[in-house]
């Protein structure tokens, strides 16, 4: 809950709807105000920023809190000094860059596995025969060994042991091959494989859009535009971790014309779509609401779309 929330009747009673359905509800960059009060029994975390609120001055401040049962998080911690301050002041979480700086993402260049990965997704894109696809597989054993225990993973129940990396294929299905070479492809030199937070991303943005058009009672009855609109999603976050232009990559795999316009120009359906997701992603509701209501989507079909993207994400582990 931003710092710069009116407290309304209705806020209250939104916030005691979303308690019961199970969610945790945070105050962000906030210290005590009599005007919050009606909030605080139901709140389960109150953030404290120290770029505002130096750490000296906070046991004072905090007083007022400490008769609600929630926890403190004091967030932008930068030195030994203000993590002792807030340890004394009794935070319960600590947050900033004296704990954990952020790591630097360095684009990698397109090679081994990468490559791999992206001729076999332009032979599953262009319905190749399954020799075709084996023989790629083959090229590289790390592929097919994150194959199998991708089936494993899938068919479970399943008590048929796997003959072959043709046999893998057929159990998995094409359709399925092609997400997870797509959510791979985020992971080609990352030994966190599919815990990687890029992968979570690309998922998320993927199944939203694939999920919005579904919802759609025009767009979902458009050819093969759920599909398309999941790889527009996946394939977006490309340039984030390769060197390699947006037009190569639609060059290589020959995209279809809406799916090239989403890609290199946020246009079509699916650009529009891409571009509102991407707003939404970087919490500017401004930014992404009002696209997404003139292509037709209801506030209950994106929630609806986001929830169906993240369980299918979940699904994955």
């Amino acid at each position: 809950l931003l710092e710069n929330l009116e407290v309304t009747p209705a806020l209250i009673q939104r916030c005691h709807e979303l308690k019961q359905a199970g969610f945790v509800l945070s105050l962000d960059d906030h210290l005590f105000s009599p005007t919050y009060e009606p909030l605080y029994p139901l709140v389960d975390m109150v953030k404290v920023d120290l770029f505002v609120t130096p750490a000296n001055t906070l046991p004072a401040k905090l007083q007022k809190l400490r008769k609600y049962p929630l926890k403190l998080l004091a967030e932008k911690i930068e030195t030994r000094q203000e993590f002792q301050e807030c340890f004394d002041a009794g935070f319960d979480y600590f947050q900033g860059y004296y704990l954990a700086k952020p790591a630097v993402m360095e684009k990698q260049r397109i090679d081994g596995n990468a490559t791999a990965l992206l001729k076999l997704l332009q032979q599953l894109m262009n319905d190749a025969e399954i020799d075709e696809i084996e023989e790629t597989m083959r090229m590289c054993p790390g592929l097919t060994y994150s194959l199998l225990k991708l089936v494993n993973s899938v068919a479970v129940g399943s008590r048929k042991a796997i003959s072959s990396i043709r046999h893998a294929i057929a159990m998995i299905g094409r359709k399925q091959l092609k997400r997870w070479v797509q959510l791979v492809l985020f992971a080609a030199d990352d030994n966190r494989g599919l815990e990687n937070p890029l992968v979570d991303m690309a998922a998320v943005r993927g199944g939203m859009m694939e999920q919005l058009v579904l919802n759609h009672d025009h767009y979902r009855r458009v050819g093969e535009l759920a599909e398309e609109a999941f790889m527009v999603g996946i394939l977006s976050l490309l340039e984030r971790i390769y060197a390699v232009p947006m037009e190569d990559v639609v060059a290589t795999l020959n995209l279809s014309a809406e799916a090239s316009a989403a890609l290199l120009h946020r246009a079509g359906v699916l650009g529009k779509i891409l571009a509102c997701v991407e707003a939404m992603e970087q919490m500017d509701f401004k930014g992404g609401w009002p696209g997404l209501e003139a292509l037709g989507f209801t506030s209950g079909q994106v929630f609806a779309a986001q929830c169906e993207a993240f369980k299918w994400k979940a699904s994955l582990a």
